[in-house]
């Protein structure tokens, strides 16, 4: 009889001890909280988050806050498996497979790097929209964005070069840069015209197969755009990823060079990635940021059109969701609240 007891007691410790065990292992998931927002009117160590210089500005009130998304996850840094079920039971919280952040083969350098790349060009691409919504004018450049390694291009083209002709003609996008390409053969010699560094330079490449596709030829860059204009649009926001912040910095460049304020003093927050041409795009963690938005403060949440169904949903109590395809939906909308005239689109789910 001792013994049972003995052995079962044994088993029972044995048992609690697996439990724990298990419940600190590691598990290949990622956990996506409320994370930080930001006033894009407002300012970070006594400097306004986005300055304008070369263009009459003027007062701005209320709150443009863009929202982010707290990612705990991925290589080196797992979750637990009691994160991950815990956070399963916990509506504010969303619990991902890593692949969705960490594609497998690739680093957690790599993605740090590409977020960062992709806020650098929410900064850019906001700014241009919202300069074009104004009436600013604005240059695009088709530029070199990189130089595969081991291509014939490597070493000779260089990220960043603006390409100015092909052969002697004159390119101003990507299109005519791939219309040129198109009428060269595997193995012909192609004339880059760039300006580098402010100077203009000819540059002779030969051409490749293509990978996919043996009679395509190819020297092994990819296109980018970048773009002038007279304006100086001063973006100040560290330690923040990822392309959703275009429409929020957009907004805040818009209300700063037009007159009366855009919010009437509410508190919109919201969220979207953005094109040069002003198109909002959707993105993810939606949950997460309405609920970082609704806990700061904000009344009035702006919400990408294809992140609608999904925002209805779980939208918290208290926050109207605005639908925006565009910066001129944006724009639009915030007028229709502030003067009470003019149509605002809600979210349908």
């Amino acid at each position: 009889m001792v013994g049972r007891l003995v052995t079962l007691l044994v088993s029972g410790v044995l048992v609690v001890l697996l439990a724990a065990t298990g419940w600190f292992m590691p598990v290949p998931y990622v956990r996506e909280a409320p994370g930080p927002t930001y006033d894009t009117l407002g300012s970070v160590e006594g400097k306004q988050v986005v300055s304008i210089g070369g263009h009459k500005t003027y007062p701005v009130s209320g709150h443009l806050n863009m929202t982010t998304v707290s990612v705990i996850g991925g290589p080196g840094n797992q979750p637990s498996l009691g994160q991950v079920l815990t956070g399963w039971a916990d509506p504010r919280v969303a619990v991902v497979p890593q692949e969705l952040y960490y594609p497998e083969g690739t680093t957690r350098k790599e993605v740090e790097e590409r977020s960062a790349e992709q806020f650098e060009n929410s900064e850019s691409y906001g700014t241009v929209a919202a300069l074009r919504h104004v009436g600013v004018p604005v240059t695009e450049h088709v530029v070199v964005s990189s130089v595969e390694k081991g291509r014939p291009a490597e070493g000779k083209l260089h990220a960043g070069d603006r390409i100015k002709a092909i052969d002697g003609t004159r390119t101003t996008d990507a299109e005519a840069v791939q219309k040129r390409m198109s009428g060269h053969q595997v193995g012909d010699t192609v004339r880059f015209t760039v300006e580098r560094k402010k100077k203009q330079v000819d540059v002779s490449v030969r051409t490749v197969k293509a990978p996919d596709d043996e009679k395509r030829p190819i020297v092994g860059i990819i296109l980018g755009s970048d773009f002038t204009y007279p304006v100086k649009v001063t973006i100040r926001l560290q330690n923040v990823g990822g392309p959703s912040a275009g429409l929020m910095f957009a907004l805040a460049v818009v209300d700063r060079m037009t007159e009366g304020p855009l919010t009437g003093g509410r508190f919109v927050a919201g969220t979207g990635t953005m094109d040069p041409a002003g198109k909002v795009g959707a993105i993810g963690g939606i949950t997460q940021k309405m609920i970082a938005a609704e806990k700061k403060g904000a009344t009035v949440f702006l919400t990408p059109a294809d992140n609608c169904a999904e925002a209805s949903k779980t939208r918290p109590d208290g926050l109207r969701l605005v639908k925006v395809e565009t910066l001129d939906d944006a724009v639009s909308s915030l007028d229709a609240l502030r003067t009470g005239r003019g149509k605002v689109s809600p979210c349908a789910r």
